[in-house]
């Protein structure tokens, strides 16, 4: 492989993860038997700075659907909250926006 084709693979491969981490990512948040309505409120309201209203929808779609998608965003940010949801013992998964 020439010194040229190498760096363009390169450059075609970092392009390729840059466009990976720009796709949004919707973060899903799970129905659960172990907590309470108010505090998964209380959790959206504090992860992603909702309001009691937005907060109590969401959680609502999580109780009677079985999940709810509580926020669409780029990979990075969508992987930090993920985590700050599952640090609150909240069950949540992260999918591709389509």
């Amino acid at each position: 492989m020439t010194a040229e084709a190498d760096v363009q693979t390169q450059t075609e491969t970092q392009t390729e993860t840059r466009m990976d981490l720009d796709i949004p990512w919707n973060i899903v948040v799970w129905d659960d038997p172990v907590n309470l309505m108010s505090y998964v409120v209380y959790v959206l309201q504090k992860i992603f700075g909702y309001n009691t209203s937005l907060a109590t929808k969401l959680m609502l779609e999580v109780h009677n659907q079985g999940k709810s998608l509580v926020a669409t965003e780029e990979r990075e940010q969508a992987e930090l909250h993920l985590h700050q949801l599952h640090s609150y013992g909240l069950q949540a998964t992260l999918r591709r926006a389509e």
